[in-house]
């Protein structure tokens, strides 16, 4: 009788261990899902943001150009001169902003990347408890309503 009673016990804790276990990573996943998601929303406003400033060192590029072009038909001319010089940081300033921007995209992707496979990661140890438990535990799979281009 006793030996019948702690099998009981013993059988009830780890049965309450493993839903324990089973609702931490099911949180996990929750909170990596909502993370992804948020990144995933500002990835089409980054996407603008860089294509803004590829066009934006264009510009700035053909401006220093035309200055320099302008100077060298005239180099004694200070006010063209101070032009030239200032198109031409107005280029260096605007080709580090493009960077920056280009970084940031790759940054955004690269934890979209991580975030999936720490939801793969969690989801391979939910299995666990699926097959041992014999019931299904789903999570549910929050819906992408950006539109990416």
């Amino acid at each position: 009788m006793i030996i019948v009673g702690l099998a009981i016990c013993s059988l009830t804790a780890n049965a309450q261990q493993i839903n324990t276990d089973s609702l931490s990573h099911v949180s996990k996943i929750s909170k990596y899902q909502l993370k992804r998601a948020e990144l995933q929303n500002s990835i089409e406003q980054t996407t603008r943001d860089k294509q803004d400033a590829a066009l934006k060192v264009q510009s700035s590029a053909d401006q220093n150009s035309r200055d320099a072009s302008r100077l060298t038909s005239d180099p004694q001319n200070k006010k063209l001169a101070r032009k030239a010089d200032n198109a031409a940081s107005d280029a260096k300033r605007d080709s580090k902003r493009s960077r920056n921007a280009n970084d940031k995209l790759d940054d955004l992707n690269k934890q979209i990347a991580k975030l999936d496979a720490q939801i793969a990661k969690e989801q391979s140890k939910l299995d666990v408890y699926r097959v041992a438990g014999g019931s299904a535990i789903t999570v549910p799979t929050p819906v992408d309503t950006a539109h990416h281009n």
